[in-house]
Order: structure tokens, then C-alpha cells, then sequence
């Protein structure tokens, strides 16, 4: 008899152990084909930047191609609903952009809700915009710019990547916490706001500290302050611009995430090699020479970052009454 109860319990055991063995097996197992890492913009853009970087080293570190694949348009949402869409198996995943949080205000007809349709797997890293000028504008400092624009009304305008991106809500948020009324004027890109920039046809900019600061640094354009509430490694005699602006906080921000679905162990071990990345000394002087400052962490932080952003800048963009294009 009581060989038989022993039986029993064996059996059970095993019974209840036999899912955990098979969740072990396959996060063990995974990848055992090569994934794709979903870029929604163009090659060259600060988020294909980091996602060939996450691939490089995922590829090294698991034994299978992470392959980048660049879907751009529709301000990102064509990369993000390749992702939400796809098979939820770990084998498509999403470089994520600072624009997932706008664009949901933003478009009103998205076919996708992506907090609710996607699975946070890990972030990479915070990006600071800057605030700058064109150097022939006289103003060296916030305050002497928030002076010039209201003794000079109408007079100065901001460029930016286009609407909806960082770089224009980084100012609309300037214009709301201010009170001042600079003049938006949306370029397709980083390139040509850059260019208008540096020859004074725009006076002042928010862009990324990625496209920023090789400008910054051969003089082309004046740096007032970063948008972090943190100063930057990258421009460390630089003030924040919450220094002057209480409550002001803008950057942008990359990570990684799959399909609502995906297999837990499947995305805690995508989080583990991401964080294992951040730690890699060459990865984070990569990082650290665009600015970045690192989002290690689990899954629940990334997602809880993305929804907070998602209501923050949803609220600006109302404010402000953006429109997409």
C-alpha cells in the first residue's frame, strides 16, 4: 500500500514538473532559427543604429543570425504592426522607438494598440536631445533664450525630424512649460533640419544627441542644454534644461520588444542577454559616446517606462493640438 501511495506521488510529481521541464528545454533550445529584429525606419537612423548593435551581439551570444530589417513609414507604425502581427514565438521582434509612445495619440486609426499588443522583452538605452542654436543667434544660455523669444515674439522658430517626432515634442514641451510660442517647422529628417539649422534658416533645435553632436562638437551649432534631467557624459559642461525649466524632461528611447504572447522564458532570456550587452565594455562606450544612458532592468521596467512616456506625450500632443501628417 504504501509503495502504491509512493507511486502515486511519483507520478503526480512528475506530472507537475513535466511544464517546467519543457519551458527549460525551449528557452534552452531558443533561437534555433535566425530572428528578425524590426527596424521601422531607415537605415542609418538612431534606432537601426542600436538594433545592429543588439544584433551583432545576440547573434554572437545565441548562435543564430538576429537579422535587421528595416520596414520604414507611417512614423514607425509599419515596423510596429509587422511585430504586433507576427507570430508570437520570439522569432520577430521590434528595435522599439520613442515614437511608439506619440503615435498612439497621434494617429487616431492605428489598427494596433501597441501596450496592449506587444510584450516588453528589455530596454537599451535613454538618448538626451539638446537644445541648440544656430551660433548666429546671440543667445548662450536658456535664459537668454526664453528673454530673446519674448522681447522678439513671432521671430524664432524650432526645426525638427518631422511631426510627432523626439525632436518636435521636445518642443512643444519647451513652448508649454515657458509659455513662449517658437514656431515649429518639421523637416523629413534629421539630415535636413540639420542643414537649415546650422544655416540660420531655423534658429533653435531639439534634436537627438545622436544627430547633435558631431555638429556640436566641429562648432556648427550651440549647445544651451540636454533635455535629461541628468547632464550627459557627452557634453558634461553642459546644463540640463530642467535647470532652468522646472519639470522639463525629454529623450529619447530604444529596447526591445515581441508579440503579446510570446513565451515568458523566451522574453526573460532575451532580457538577460540584452542587460548581459549593457554590461559588455563595448557596447556601452558605444552607447556612452552617443549620450546614452543604460535602461537595464527587467521586462516589467521597460513596459512600465513605455506606458508612462505613452501618457506623457499623449497629453502634450492634445495640448498642442498635433495633427499627423
Amino acid at each position: 500500500m504504501i509503495a502504491l501511495h509512493r507511486r502515486r506521488f511519483l507520478q503526480l510529481a512528475g506530472t507537475f514538473a513535466l511544464p517546467a521541464l519543457a519551458r527549460r528545454a525551449r528557452a534552452q533550445a531558443y533561437p534555433a532559427q535566425p530572428v528578425r529584429l524590426v527596424v521601422g525606419f531607415a537605415a542609418g537612423s538612431t534606432t537601426d543604429i542600436l538594433a545592429r548593435l543588439m544584433a551583432q551581439w545576440f547573434s554572437a551570444r545565441l548562435g543564430q543570425q538576429f537579422v535587421v530589417e528595416n520596414r520604414p513609414g507611417a512614423g514607425g507604425n509599419i515596423g510596429a504592426e509587422t511585430v504586433v502581427k507576427a507570430a508570437p514565438d520570439g522569432y520577430t521582434l521590434l528595435m522599439v522607438p520613442p515614437a511608439v509612445a506619440a503615435n498612439a495619440t497621434l494617429y487616431a486609426h492605428l489598427s494596433f494598440d501597441f501596450i496592449r499588443d506587444s510584450a516588453p522583452v528589455a530596454g537599451v538605452v535613454r538618448v538626451p536631445n539638446v537644445l541648440e542654436v544656430t551660433p548666429s543667434l546671440d543667445v548662450k544660455s536658456v535664459p537668454e533664450l526664453i528673454a530673446y523669444a519674448k522681447a522678439n515674439p513671432g521671430t524664432l522658430s524650432f526645426a525638427s525630424a518631422g511631426i510627432g517626432t523626439a525632436s518636435h515634442l521636445a518642443g512643444e514641451l519647451f513652448n508649454a512649460k515657458t509659455g513662449l510660442r517658437i514656431t515649429h517647422i518639421p523637416y523629413h529628417g534629421d539630415g535636413p533640419a540639420m542643414v537649415d539649422l546650422i544655416g540660420g534658416q531655423v534658429q533653435v533645435g531639439f534634436a537627438t544627441m545622436t544627430a547633435s553632436i558631431g555638429h556640436i562638437r566641429a562648432g556648427r551649432l550651440r549647445p544651451l542644454a540636454v533635455t535629461t534631467v541628468r547632464k550627459s557624459a557627452a557634453l558634461p559642461d553642459i546644463p540640463t534644461v530642467s535647470d532652468f525649466v522646472p519639470g522639463y524632461e525629454a529623450s529619447s528611447w530604444f529596447g526591445i520588444a515581441a508579440p503579446k504572447g510570446t513565451p515568458a522564458d523566451v522574453i526573460a532570456r532575451l532580457n538577460r542577454e540584452t542587460n548581459a550587452g549593457l554590461a559588455d565594455p563595448i557596447i556601452k562606450a558605444r552607447l556612452a559616446d552617443m549620450g546614452g544612458m543604460l535602461l537595464t532592468g527587467s521586462p516589467e521596467d521597460w513596459g512600465k517606462l513605455i506606458a508612462d512616456e505613452t501618457d506623457k506625450w499623449g497629453k502634450v500632443i492634445r495640448a498642442a493640438g498635433i495633427k499627423a501628417e
